[in-house]
């Protein structure tokens, strides 16, 4: 009877200790793999940010469903606008009607395009927005600037990692598609990422 109960007492110490190096070397590769994971979980998530930030800039179609046209109100129209480093312009308007000229506070003041000016004249201008600061822009053809009001003051701010405002609702669908997409994309990213870690 004693040994039977010893023989049990063994057989008990024995399973006991399977189950402990059992779990020993569980936790082990747990400690070994979960650094690992959140190591490729942090390399996910930054590339996905660096694939979004630039996905999320905003295009401004300038003037809306107006677009680059005589009398328009664009300083009413760029006041319930939000502009940061990365966003777009788009000026769209019958090429050889318009034009569109960098210029500076002078020239935009004049209507006159400065000396080192090149004119944009396609009638689908983009001009990404590469720096912070006052930035002005004007329609040289006829009397447009002067007489036509065909002349945008935007003040640009530093890059966000957040999409500005949403444009008019007449604009919207633009940046709606191109933000829905880069969220589709970055969830996407994130999914296949978080499976091969």
């Amino acid at each position: 009877m004693k040994l039977d109960y010893l023989n049990q007492s063994i057989s008990r110490l024995n399973s006991f200790k399977e189950r402990r190096e059992d779990l020993s070397s569980t936790f082990r590769i747990s400690c070994l793999f979960f650094p690992m994971a959140s190591t490729n979980l942090l390399v996910a998530l930054a590339l996905v940010s660096a694939i979004i930030v630039p996905a999320l800039a905003t295009e401004f179609m300038v003037g809306d469903d107006d677009g680059w046209r005589t009398n328009f109100d664009y300083q009413s129209w760029a006041a319930s606008k939000e502009f940061h480093v990365g966003d777009k312009l788009i000026f769209m308007y019958s090429a050889g009607v318009h034009n569109v000229h960098r210029a500076d506070s002078a020239s935009f003041q004049n209507c006159t395009p400065s000396a080192t000016s090149v004119a944009l004249t396609t009638g689908n201008d983009v001009i990404t927005l590469a720096s912070e600061g006052k930035k002005w822009y004007i329609c040289t053809k006829a009397s447009h600037c002067a007489s036509g009001n065909m002349k945008l003051a935007i003040t640009v701010l530093p890059q966000m990692g957040s999409p500005a405002p949403a444009p008019a609702v007449s604009a919207a669908t633009v940046h709606w598609a191109s933000t829905y997409f880069a969220w589709i994309t970055a969830a996407f990213g994130t999914i296949v990422m978080i499976i091969m870690a």
